[in-house]
């Protein structure tokens, strides 16, 4: 069970916070709130208290005889600060202790993760922006705030980002705790990344469809952690019903010769191309204008289908940087871990791709699940052992590989 340290800062998204301790405690983990006074003009501390299930103080002197400041800090493995206002990216940067999260953020050995939520002039003011270049420089993980509704009518960056999303960051540092140092040093900062997710749907009438169970977890969860590490990226979504992960713009799609033409248009400009969609292999020949009618008890209906476009060979026949990473994703189902590798190998072959993500799906595997396992098969026929995991630490993974091959280059 790891130890988790939520630091509570005085914003209107303080409300998000306890869903987010909500969630961290449904995946077992051990969490202590430590709020700052203004935080319980949003959230009182009986709330915190019953979520958590600990005492909550806000000062150093309650329970002075277990030394708080010195104790909490030191005891956590991650320290969360959400919502994280400009006063307390402040407070932390200049090392002010005059509550008592700013002294467990001086004292805590571990991982320290903020997620900023402030008005969009707030966040963007070349105070803050010094705040959080002092704080990454220091090693902390801040995470760039998502775009969307602010207070009042007001609409820009500066929004908390999602409690599912938050989560997700939280348990990939506690699963590999060295990401927060490619966080801090934004390691992936200057590359401009383009990432398809979903699952396309070929239109059969106006009403109905072919398509697959591919969910986006795993390309949202790649923009995710590419935009942690600071990179410039760009989502093409078929068909994702989630949140558009902080720090990333998202274009969307629902056929597969849309996401052919989305990914073309896009990929000239792109330093790194991820193909994690599942695109439909087919499509009907033609599609009805009108809803196809059931006339009778024993009526058939008869569709051709034709091939789709073959987009991950379309984007490696297509590339012209010499130094442009392509990533391909191949699932699969396989009866053994050696014909999983057997069947990646002979994609790999056909796609020609630079680095290939190998899974098997099938029987409740991958489509639609927080969980995975991955194989990495590299071009010069280097095959990663199996990685199991999170999607969002799985994500990680991806992308050292991905560091890894254009440093070989």
């Amino acid at each position: 069970m790891s130890r988790i340290l939520l630091g509570v800062a005085g914003g209107i998204a303080a409300y998000k916070a306890a869903e987010l301790l909500r969630r961290l405690k449904e995946s077992g983990h051990d969490v202590t709130v430590v709020p700052t006074e203004a935080a319980l003009q949003f959230v009182g501390a009986p709330t915190w208290a019953a979520l958590s299930g600990h005492p909550v103080a806000t000062d150093v002197f309650t329970g002075a005889e277990t030394v708080p400041h010195v104790a909490l800090g030191r005891a956590a493995d991650l320290v969360v600060v959400a919502p994280a206002t400009a006063d307390v990216l402040a407070r932390a940067a200049s090392g002010r202790a005059d509550d008592l999260l700013t002294n467990c953020l001086l004292t805590a050995t571990c991982p320290v993760l903020y997620a900023p939520a402030m008005h969009t002039e707030m966040w963007q003011h070349p105070a803050t922006r010094a705040n959080v270049a002092t704080l990454r420089e220091r090693g902390a993980v801040v995470i760039d705030p998502a775009s969307g509704r602010l207070t009042g009518a007001d609409s820009g960056p500066g929004r908390l980002p999602e409690p599912d999303e938050l989560a997700g960051i939280a348990g990939s540092v506690l699963d590999r705790p060295d990401i927060a140092a490619a966080a801090a040093g934004r390691d992936l900062s200057g590359l401009r990344v383009l990432i398809s997710a979903g699952g396309t749907r070929e239109p059969i009438d106006p009403v109905r469809y072919i398509g697959n169970a591919s969910s986006g977890l795993m390309g949202y969860a790649l923009a995710r952690a590419a935009a942690l590490r600071g990179a410039d990226v760009h989502l093409v979504a078929a068909n994702v019903g989630l949140p558009v992960p902080a720090g990333t713009t998202v274009t969307g799609v629902r056929t597969t010769a849309e996401l052919a033409e989305e990914m073309t248009k896009q990929a000239a400009e792109a330093d790194i191309v991820v193909m994690s969609a599942a695109p439909a292999d087919f499509r009907p020949e033609s599609a009805a204008d009108r809803k196809i009618k059931k006339t009778s008890a024993d009526q058939t209906l008869d569709i051709h289908l034709v091939q789709n476009p073959d987009i991950l060979a379309g984007l490696v026949a297509d590339r012209t940087d010499p130094a442009q990473l392509i990533v391909g994703f191949a699932a699969e189902t396989a009866g053994t871990p050696d014909e999983l590798v057997e069947l990646g190998r002979a994609k790999f072959a056909r796609k020609r791709c630079d680095l290939l993500v190998l899974n098997a799906v099938g029987d409740g595997k991958v489509f639609g699940q927080a969980d995975s396992e991955i194989r990495i098969l590299a071009g010069d026929g280097r095959v990663s052992d199996s990685l199991a995991g999170s999607k969002d630490t799985l994500a990680h993974h991806i992308w050292d590989a991905a560091r890894r091959l254009r440093a070989d280059r």
